[in-house]
Order: C-alpha cells, then sequence, then structure tokens
C-alpha cells in the first residue's frame, strides 16, 4: 500500500523545545528550518513545527474504546517492532502518556496497538500499529 506523502504544519509555542522533542526524543530527522519554523520527516511525511505567539490548545476529547482521545490529533501508523521502540523511547524521555499503549479493539476488525502522548505545546500526537496492515480500513 503506496500512498503519497502528506504535509501537516502544527503551532508551537517554543521552537527550540520542539526541536529538542521531535528531533532528538522522537528521532525525526529535520529537513529545511528558519528561525521559526522547522520540517521533520515524520516516516517520510512532511510535519511543520511553526512558534506562534498564541498556541490554539487541545479541543477536547472523543470516545473512543472507553479512552478519552484528544483531538485533535496526528500521528503515524508504525510497523509494530517500531512502535514498541518509540513507546520505550518516549517512556525513557519521562514523557507522560495521554493513553498508555495498549491494543485496541482486540479480536475486532481493525485491532491495533495505539498510544497518544503531547508534545511540549500540547499537541496530541497518537502512533499506532497493525499487525496486519489489511485491517487499517477494516469496517
Amino acid at each position: 500500500m503506496s500512498r503519497p506523502p502528506f504535509h501537516l504544519a502544527i503551532p508551537v509555542d517554543d521552537i527550540a523545545e520542539a526541536r529538542r522533542f521531535y528531533g532528538e526524543v522522537l528521532g525525526f530527522p529535520a529537513g529545511r528550518s528558519a528561525e521559526v519554523w522547522t520540517d521533520w520527516d515524520v516516516h517520510g511525511h512532511q510535519v511543520v513545527t511553526h512558534q506562534v505567539a498564541r498556541h490554539p490548545g487541545p479541543a477536547g476529547t472523543s470516545r473512543v474504546d472507553g479512552h478519552a482521545v484528544p483531538v485533535p490529533h496526528f500521528g503515524v501508523v508504525l510497523p509494530v517492532a517500531q512502535f514498541h521502540a518509540l513507546a520505550e523511547r518516549v517512556r525513557a524521555a519521562g514523557i507522560e502518556f495521554v493513553i498508555e499503549p495498549y491494543v485496541r479493539f482486540a479480536g475486532e476488525p481493525g485491532e491495533q496497538h495505539t498510544m497518544f502522548f503531547r508534545d511540549p505545546a500540547g499537541n496530541a500526537l497518537e502512533f499506532k500499529a497493525f499487525a496486519d496492515l489489511e485491517q487499517l480500513f477494516a469496517v
């Protein structure tokens, strides 16, 4: 399943802290940058952190599988081994999970590993993994 990359711009209130988090903690390669923004290669997708004067903050939550999922959020579907490696990086960095890594929809179509945490600006990130990637859009 090959798809074109997406582009996402997200607000941050401290570009230096965003660079530490996305680059050092999460391990995403940096691309182009200027004083107040940085491009990140997030598994082949372009995510740009832009420093803004006022961060809008989270909008709210939505109930999914018994959890309060933060909205809005973004993330990437990873292979299972990379998902677990990222979870360990996040834990080792002392980042608090909004939703600890677990298997969502166990035994159902779309069964997936998922976890949520926030960047230093409060943007919610979800990373997930499927044992069977064909289940990505299963109903």
